[in-house]
């Protein structure tokens, strides 16, 4: 079998970059894709040091279809296969279904659904190839979702309307080609402690927020689950008296 490579956007900062970071220490060679050169140029350089995996950054702007299709076309040239296909791109508004207004919500839409679905339908003949090289593991995508896909939260409507259609996209994956190998599991934190969160730090402590290693826990543990395993959704909710929240 070849080396294992993953795909992961948003690979620069926060979630997106913990989760580079485990995969590397794994043994997956990386593609990591973000917006900001200079930021995924240094994430690299960071990761290679630490880990000594081959770490390939290549600029993506999430909310143009062209250039999320050249990234996999991207990763392709360098790598065998894909093993691993990791959604961390996303973005977020704040805002009430009354006054938000709709360059907003399309954003949200551009960057946390149809990038997702747009990379899927890129990436899937090589996720069928690296499963079908790997019959006991297959190949596995994790999007990350959020908790408000799973129960509203007031203010964030278009947010988590846009983080449920990417829940319900991974479960109809799985669906459609768990047969042939590859299956794909949304997570869906509350709060996460990253540069995204920093406005709900003035009501909500960083300390009681959860952590970018917990998501990324998630991740490593499902590339390692055989390809019998389908796990639609996984909710991970904070420590406190009230369970469904954000």
């Amino acid at each position: 079998m070849s080396v294992r490579s993953a795909l992961v956007t948003g690979g620069s900062r926060g979630i997106g970059a913990e989760v580079a970071r485990r995969l590397a220490e794994e043994g997956y060679h990386l593609t990591i894709a973000a917006r900001n050169q200079d930021a995924l140029t240094d994430t690299a350089a960071r990761l290679r040091e630490q880990t000594g995996a081959e770490v390939y950054p290549v600029v993506a702007q999430m909310n143009d279809p062209d250039q999320v299709r050249a990234l996999v076309h991207a990763h392709a040239e360098r790598f065998a296969g894909l093993h691993a296909l990791v959604l961390s791109a996303g973005t977020g508004t704040a805002g009430t279904v009354a006054d938000m207004p709709p360059k907003t919500y399309e954003r949200m839409l551009d960057v946390n659904f149809r990038a997702p679905i747009t990379l899927i339908q890129a990436a899937l003949p090589l996720l069928r190839k690296s499963a079908a090289d790997d019959p006991r593991r297959g190949a596995k995508i994790v999007a990350l979702a959020s908790i408000t896909g799973v129960i509203g939260e007031a203010g964030l409507a278009a947010y988590g309307a846009t983080k449920a259609a990417l829940i319900s996209l991974c479960e109809t994956v799985s669906l459609e080609e768990s047969a042939n190998g590859v299956t794909a599991t949304a997570i869906s934190p509350g709060y996460v402690d990253t540069d995204m969160t920093a406005w709900k730090r003035d009501v909500l402590d960083q300390s009681a927020m959860l952590t970018p290693g917990d998501i990324a826990e998630m991740v490593l543990a499902i590339t390692r689950l055989s390809r019998n395993a389908v796990i639609p959704n996984i909710v991970i909710s904070r420590a406190g008296e009230q369970l469904w929240r954000a």
